[in-house]
């Protein structure tokens, strides 16, 4: 099983990267307790990816008992995370001092877009807010359009969830040594500022143009993008060295007159107009055929039913089915410690019990709290 097997870790139920981060620690191997609310007892989906491999218990949090039950989790858990905003928490009484009087090796992970602290610290927001704030969302686009949100993938979870993963990891880790827990900061503003590190090495150096698509890899290089077919599919290019550029231009027969002086950065324009109608010659298979596996650094344009049938992630499992569910594989792969996941999705409050049972209540406090509602 995975390299965090043996840690066992509380996730307060929310949406986008909370789940997302649990999803990661549970495909590491961890025990993941999933703290639904007790109205929601009996809903979700066996279909939702991000919540594989977790147990769910549905708690009363406006009840002291059902309070207590969460604090009894944490006295005998590793980690607790939470995606709510700033003084949730502590207004349900089960903040860090809390949890961390309870057991002081706590390790306690906040999940926020803006952060527990800063003048936003208390708005509504989206990915898109965030990304926006930290130079993300205005460095993604063409030159003649709005800056193009990248999906949720930059806040949500490679800023988000991802960044908080790493977090309680590390905490976890420095717990061994000092025997105490900590509070995790977890922003998306942070986040996906951090994502940006290189961009911003490079606009310091004068590398790097604020505008849209007048950059090595915003779209602006002919041999960095992506291009139709006579098919209508797509496919990329990132022949970026000149070993790879020179390939490139062998395979699609680009001739040195018009493709010659590579980096040249005012050419670039009209070279892409010329390449443009190149790619157009042919289907996206035949290209396929052409350049696929060289180091053109080329690769098909799929989309999210093509790529789980891809030959190269056939062979390496990226893609698997649960519960007949086409969704990705945990990630990354260890040579020891293989990572499984052990659980299919889970409804809402579906362990309660074994869950109540494994904190050692008997069986009359297990039936008072599953009575009175505190428990669903």
């Amino acid at each position: 099983m995975g390299p965090l097997k043996g840690y066992k870790i509380i996730e307060m139920a929310g949406i986008g990267p909370g789940p997302f981060c649990g999803m990661i620690l549970a495909d590491l191997g961890a025990e993941v307790i999933r703290v639904d609310r007790a109205s929601a007892a009996g809903s979700g989906s066996r279909e939702e990816p991000a919540n594989r491999g977790k147990k769910s218990i549905a708690v009363d949090l406006k009840s002291e008992d059902g309070v207590e039950v969460v604090l009894k989790l944490v006295e005998s858990s590793d980690a607790i995370f939470e995606g709510f905003r700033p003084g949730v928490m502590e207004r349900l009484s089960l903040g860090p001092d809390v949890c961390q009087t309870r057991n002081e090796k706590i390790v306690y992970g906040r999940m926020t877009g803006w952060g527990q602290t800063g003048p936003l610290a208390n708005a509504a927001g989206h990915d898109i807010n965030y990304i926006a704030l930290s130079g993300a969302l205005a460095a993604i686009g063409r030159d003649d359009s709005p800056p193009i949100p990248p999906l949720n993938l930059i806040g949500d979870f490679g800023g988000g969830g991802m960044l908080l993963a790493l977090g309680i990891v590390s905490a976890l880790l420095e717990s061994q040594n000092s025997g105490k827990g900590q509070v995790i900061d977890a922003a998306m503003t942070d986040g996906s500022s951090l994502l940006m590190t290189m961009m911003y090495s490079m606009h310091q150096s004068g590398f790097w143009n604020l505008e849209r698509q007048t950059n090595l890899l915003d779209g602006a290089a002919h041999f960095y993008d992506t291009y139709e077919c006579k098919d209508g599919k797509y496919v990329s290019l990132g022949s970026i060295e000149p070993q790879f550029y020179a390939l490139l231009c062998e395979k699609a027969e680009l001739s040195e007159e018009d493709f010659g002086d590579q980096m040249k950065r005012d050419t670039w324009k009209h070279k892409k107009e010329l390449i443009k109608n190149i790619f157009l010659n042919k289907t996206r298979d035949e290209w396929c055929d052409l350049m696929e596996g060289t180091d053109v650094c080329f690769a098909p344009v799929l989309d999210m039913s093509e790529a789980p049938q891809h030959p190269h992630n056939i062979a390496r499992q990226t893609f698997i089915e649960l519960e007949g569910v086409m969704q990705p594989a945990p990630a990354p792969r260890f040579n020891r410690t293989e990572n499984e996941i052990t659980l299919p999705p889970a409804l809402a409050g579906e362990h309660s019990k074994e869950i109540l049972q494994s904190l050692g209540l008997g069986d009359d406090e297990l039936d008072r709290l599953m009575a009175n509602g505190s428990v669903v």
